[in-house]
């Protein structure tokens, strides 16, 4: 695997996903052992998960609010609380130059040594993850960290009008990525991070096996990345950004 940051390196890391609860099914563990190392994690959401909802006694337009609180309530649940929502349309998603931008701007805002997105290339054995949406956060989030945010001439109104100067990221880890080459232990925190889906009642509500399948699943990642038995993993395509 790529060489990654030394713990001392690390200071503020951004996680770009499509929809609220993505990051909570994919990296909350490893945000939770981030923040208690004492790294300051920022979460950006790509849409309001306004598509999301199963409910059919819950109007269609108190679905972006619902999602929103609910994710902002997971996010405390890992010891995150700055929680950004960009607004653009659940299911509709492109990795578009403007959503490249959005992006961007966060970067440059917050200034983070790592970026974690979710990973722009189709799983086959598991297409749930490749959802479109999620692709497109990925490849956008991408392309926002090299080249845009640190090019000072893409974007230019970043910085003409807002002030914001070009950032360098220096990781990239991407989330269900068919590769994935470094697993993070998330054992010790796994309770945060069901604590953290939980609280996505609109989505996790009706999943009375919630817990086992989180349980199998880190499990299996733990395993196939070498780790002890019984223990329980996230795991990603780390990239050492040029």
């Amino acid at each position: 695997m790529p060489v990654t940051l030394r713990p001392e390196e690390l200071e503020r890391v951004l996680v770009v996903t499509a929809h609220p609860d993505d990051v909570d099914f994919g990296a909350s563990g490893t945000v939770a052992t981030l923040v208690s190392a004492g790294v300051e994690v920022t979460y950006c959401i790509c849409t309001d998960g306004d598509a999301g909802g199963f409910d059919p006694a819950v109007a269609r337009s108190e679905i972006p609010r619902i999602r929103r609180e609910e994710q902002t309530a997971a996010a405390k649940e890992v010891g995150v609380t700055d929680v950004r929502f960009l607004g653009w349309t659940d299911g509709r998603l492109e990795a578009s130059f403007e959503l490249r931008r959005d992006i961007s701007r966060v970067v440059r805002q917050v200034r983070p040594q790592r970026v974690i997105t979710q990973s722009p290339e189709y799983d086959w054995d598991r297409l749930p993850a490749s959802h479109p949406d999620h692709r497109a956060a990925g490849a956008a989030a991408v392309a926002a960290v090299y080249p845009d945010a640190r090019n000072p001439f893409t974007h230019v109104e970043l910085l003409r009008d807002e002030g914001l100067e070009a950032w360098t990221v220096r990781e990239l880890w991407l989330m269900g990525h068919p590769s994935a080459d470094h697993a993070v232990d998330i054992t010790d925190v796994f309770d945060r991070k069901l604590a953290a889906l939980r609280a996505h009642g609109s989505q996790t509500a009706h999943m009375d096996d919630l817990e086992k399948l989180l349980r199998d699943w880190g499990g299996t990642l733990a395993a196939t990345h070498g780790l002890p038995g019984g223990r329980l993993a996230e795991a990603y395509r780390t990239v050492v950004c040029p």
